[in-house]
């Protein structure tokens, strides 16, 4: 009696089961919002100098439009401070404020790279800060098996990990901070070699020198003889 009390039931319970058991494996929805460069980077942390810098130089604010107004995608290698520590002291500060924004943007690529599209890229790849196929700020991308080596003409930095992906927007960190080689590349040219000296030659003295000054005097005097000679002997003829 008891079975057949329960059997009506045992449908609507089952169909309770499931869909409790479907509600809890749904995921929950992303949260909303447009992409915000900096707050990514400051979520993943140690990237206070890049945040800085991106803030100074307002290409956060680029990115973000970027990112927000159309479908392009980016690509961004974000060094975290221990590489701008190892710099060289006085790197940043020796920039100006142009030198600057091209720095934040040759760390910018303005297309979206997976990790497996680097192993089949063609170089040099364009940066935001110039037009590479024209010569300018030159950035290539080497592989070897699953890792990703990024060469600047100035030094190599390595992809180590991603640290954002949505489809349009791809933040890797990098182990050391990308130097342009139209920056840091052109060292000032050494100063050239004296010539060596030719062989002294001993230079004609000038007119009116010490040495015509003699010439000339001893050829008066002997001019003054000669006066001399003649008038004794015409003398001597008369007497």
């Amino acid at each position: 009696m008891r079975k057949q009390l329960l059997s009506p039931f045992v449908p609507f319970l089952m169909f309770f089961l499931y869909s409790s058991t479907t509600v809890a494996q749904t995921p929950s929805p992303a949260p909303s919002g447009p992409t915000n460069i900096t707050a990514i980077l400051e979520k993943a942390g140690q990237f206070t100098t890049l945040i800085r810098l991106m803030k100074s130089t307002q290409e956060a604010d680029q990115i973000n439009t970027q990112l927000n107004n159309s479908n392009q995608g980016l690509t961004v290698f974000a060094p975290p401070d221990n590489a701008f520590t190892n710099l060289k002291a006085g790197t940043l500060n020796s920039l100006s404020d142009q030198q600057k924004v091209q720095l934040v943007q040759f760390h910018i690529i303005p297309n979206f790279f997976s990790m497996s599209s680097f192993q089949t890229v063609s170089n040099p790849l364009r940066t935001q800060a110039g037009n590479s196929a024209d010569g300018e700020f030159p950035l290539n991308v080497t592989t070897s098996g699953n890792q990703v080596n990024i060469t600047t003409g100035v030094n190599t930095a390595t992809v180590a990990n991603t640290i954002f992906t949505d489809g349009q927007l791809v933040v890797y960190q990098v182990d050391q901070v990308l130097l342009p080689l139209d920056l840091f590349g052109t060292a000032a040219a050494p100063a050239p070699a004296p010539s060596k000296p030719d062989k002294d030659v001993p230079a004609k003295a000038p007119a009116g020198s010490k040495a015509d000054a003699s010439v000339d005097s001893s050829g008066a005097t002997i001019a003054t003889v000669s006066v001399s000679v003649v008038l004794i002997a015409a003398i001597s003829l008369k007497l």
